[in-house]
């Protein structure tokens, strides 16, 4: 017997032997459940799962000092490419991939199941049916996000196993994955299932999905009710009309069900089941589940059912929708809960659509104030977020009568997020309501808002005066809203500041030249040396913005002699600003107006005694080569970029001599 066994050395040979006629003989397989019948037991290590491949613990044809690797071919064979057309990258080494779906590293499990396709289009079709998804399918990985990637990966899989035909063998690991505790892995394969499903044939939804949405539903498992609720509206199109009532049956038990996780996740999904129902089950059926969550015990299942009021509005007609939707809306706007009044607030301008106009004046503008009026600052932030909104359905005598009385209390309301909710929409009021109530009404809410101690308030009130202007006129804006623009510009907190600058264009464009050097010239040089970077930024480039709406000349008499004389300033800091004004003015202004007053100062600054100004003396040199002309760049601009080159700080060498280059290439190119 002894004669029968190989001694290790001979089994190493034999070995590579067959690996080799294995690689080269033309016949390359991928042997998923290979079981190594040589001895050889002290070099390798079979893997326990029938789906995976040997994994090498040291490999014969490295020294005794290589590193551990896995490998299924010998080194010269490990780089597989795919002559196939459909292929447009080089493949992994497969092996390695699929023998990484067991390592304990997460990392290395992640890169495999990310790799799927990889994987799948190596082994083909057939293969892929009948090893791969069974492995995924047995998979027992405890970690979430290497759940999470599966189901993304499954969701795009049915290329890989021969298409629509062969879709439902996708469902069984999905169905899997759809019972695990973390959600976030449930929904991406509900997201999947649904993907699948709404490409699936209609003989297959009936033999395939539906059976697994009824597996679901009926599990024993709370999660598994909870995915179940979310592919009723895939199943149900499909169905035979015994299946149907089934299905609605079902669904119905899971709207009753004794988790209220279940209950919310029915109550999401209830729109799209509903979109789904025919018309005649849905005034009897639907809305008798949608009647039970209105009336549920928890307050997260009612707040769901506020998102249903509006997707089951647009789907009843009219007079049903008064006679079953609108008690719902009325009764939520009152609900004990202040989370399903600010559901309520939130969705109330989609509810208006749902109802019409008619019953909005009549039971919503009254809903609609007292949720304006509620005790939660949470509920208030939310209904000011529509006041605009809302508004615009009504008449402007009606948004006056009710509206305008609840937007004052608001503006002075004790909490600041409810008033920077306010401002961000209460301009929008303006062209509902018209010149004169906007000047008698809105305007003493805007100034108050515009001189609020939060800082929010007050920028959410200037990102909207172009709204205010179109109604009131330039002349009536200018006189009331300036003085607090002004206040604003020299605010302490930068942030307020910085809004001021960003909006200063608009508001030149809309004051006019003349009165913007009246009021607010003074102010755009005054930001070139503030003592926050952001702000003398924002300041160059508002500069560059005013001269392009006002025009060169404009810019030239207004704009250039001012920047120009901050040019000795003491602080390095500040004289940088400068620099960056003058890159972006450049442009702007012109070749020659850039060689005659610009340019000079840019050379004179080439011996400033900080270093961080020569070498963006450079950078500023080389943004003015395509500017100036060709006999100036050679009479100035390079002289001065030579001596820079020669600097004693590194920096101003390097950005000099990339200057140079610069020049030397345009000189090339012509």
């Amino acid at each position: 017997m002894r004669f029968l066994f190989l001694s290790f050395e001979g089994s190493i040979i034999i070995f590579i032997f067959l690996y080799n006629l294995f690689c080269y003989g033309g016949k390359f397989m991928l042997y998923i459940g290979f079981q190594a019948e040589i001895e050889v037991r002290s070099r390798f290590q079979v893997s326990s799962s029938p789906y995976l491949v040997v994994s090498q613990k040291s490999n014969p044809w490295h020294t005794t000092n290589s590193k551990p690797e896995k490998h299924l071919l010998p080194p010269e064979c490990l780089t597989i490419q795919t002559t196939m057309s459909m292929v447009d990258e080089p493949l992994y080494p497969i092996a390695v991939l699929i023998d990484e779906l067991k390592n304990d590293d997460i990392q290395l499990r992640l890169n495999s199941i990310r790799k799927l396709s990889t994987i799948a289009r190596a082994l083909g079709e057939e293969r892929t049916r009948k090893e791969l998804i069974p492995f995924l399918s047995e998979n027992n990985d405890d970690d979430d996000e290497v759940l999470l990637a599966m189901a993304e990966e499954l969701g795009v899989f049915i290329p890989y196993v021969g298409g629509l035909e062969y879709a439902h063998v996708l469902l069984p690991p999905l169905e899997t994955l759809c019972t695990v505790e973390e959600t976030c892995v449930r929904d991406k394969a509900v997201e999947s299932l649904c993907r699948i499903g709404s490409q699936m044939r209609e003989s297959d939804l009936v033999d395939w999905f539906i059976p697994l949405v009824k597996r679901l539903a009926s599990g024993e498992w709370f999660t598994a009710r909870v995915s179940a609720c979310g592919l009723f509206h895939i199943a149900y199109p499909s169905a035979s009309e015994m299946l149907k009532a089934e299905l609605r049956s079902i669904y119905s038990q899971l709207c009753q069900d004794d988790m209220p996780m279940v209950r919310r996740s029915a109550s999401t999904n209830l729109g799209k089941f509903a979109a789904t129902v025919e018309p005649s089950h849905l005034k009897t059926d639907v809305m008798q589940i949608f009647e039970d969550l209105t009336q549920d015990d928890q307050d997260s299942v009612r707040l769901l059912a506020v998102e249903g009021c509006a997707a089951l509005g647009k789907l009843l007609e009219p007079q049903d929708c008064v006679a079953h939707i609108l008690p719902v809306i009325v009764n939520f706007s009152q609900d004990k809960s202040w989370r399903v009044r600010y559901m309520v607030a939130n969705q109330l301008y989609e509810l208006c659509e749902a109802v019409g106009p008619e019953p909005t004046k009549t039971d919503l503008v009254p809903a609609y104030v007292r949720l304006l009026r509620d005790n939660e600052a949470e509920v208030r932030i939310a209904a000011a977020g529509k006041v605009t909104k809302f508004s615009r359905i009504l008449s402007p005598e009606l948004a006056i009568q009710h509206i305008l009385p609840c937007v004052k209390e608001l503006s002075s309301d004790s909490s600041q997020h409810v008033r920077s909710a306010l401002a961000s929409v209460i301009m929008g009021m303006a062209p509902v309501l018209g010149k004169d109530a906007t000047i008698e009404q809105l305007l003493p809410i805007f100034l108050s808002l515009l001189k609020d101690e939060f800082p929010d308030v007050r920028l959410n009130i200037i990102s909207k005066l172009d709204q205010v202007n179109q109604v009131i006129g330039i002349d009536l804006l200018s006189q009331s809203l300036l003085p607090a623009i002004v206040e604003l510009a020299e605010d302490r907190h930068w942030r307020v500041r910085l809004a001021i600058i960003e909006y200063i264009p608009l508001l030149a464009s809309q004051l006019g030249v003349g009165f913007f050097d009246d009021k607010l010239g003074a102010l755009c040089m005054q930001w070139l040396q503030d003592k926050v970077y952001s702000i003398r930024e924002a300041a160059s480039n508002n500069l560059k913005r005013l001269a392009e709406e006002f025009g060169p000349e404009w810019a030239m008499q207004h704009i250039v002699p001012q920047v120009l004389e901050m040019v000795n300033n003491p602080h390095y800091l500040y004289r940088m600003t400068i620099l960056s004004a003058i890159a972006l003015l450049a442009p702007v202004m012109g070749s020659e107006i850039t060689c005659s007053k610009l340019l000079p100062v840019v050379v004179t600054l080439a011996k400033d005694r900080v270093a961080n100004i020569r070498f963006n003396v450079a950078k500023v040199l080389q943004s003015f080569i395509p500017i100036v002309d060709q006999s100036m760049v050679e009479k100035s601009v390079r002289p001065c970029l030579v001596e820079l080159s020669e600097d004693p700080d590194v920096d101003v060498r390097y950005f000099s001599k990339e200057a140079l280059q610069a020049i030397d290439q345009v000189m090339m190119s012509t």
